[in-house]
């Protein structure tokens, strides 16, 4: 996809003129996503959801799809056909007459 390439292209570029490689390994590029997540989960704490800054939101969710990205990359994978492998994945799990309008995960349907 287009977009996807044109956003590693950028965050390559971006990293690699800090000299910032060396730190991307898959090990702490999944490290980064977890810090990343657990900054945005704090801007949710003690607060209902329309309370949360939705600028800094935005923020870690982009500092949370760059790094999933450049993981992406270091292994080759095609976010769309990852992400489109997954949801049908999911369709077979949480099938439609089971799963809809219920959280329950998939063993307790």
């Amino acid at each position: 996809m287009k977009e996807n390439k044109e956003i590693i292209e950028a965050l390559l570029k971006f990293g690699n003129e800090r000299d910032w490689e060396q730190f991307h390994n898959p090990k702490d590029l999944a490290l980064a996503i977890n810090v990343e997540a657990g900054e945005l989960l704090e801007l949710f704490l003690w607060k209902s959801p329309e309370e949360a800054n939705k600028e800094k939101v935005k923020e870690e969710l982009a500092d949370i799809f760059a790094f999933a990205f450049l993981l992406a990359e270091k292994y080759h994978f095609n976010v769309k056909e990852i992400v489109l492998e997954k949801i049908q994945q999911n369709a077979k799990k949480y099938p439609v007459e089971k799963a809809k309008g219920t959280a329950k995960k998939y063993n307790e349907l």
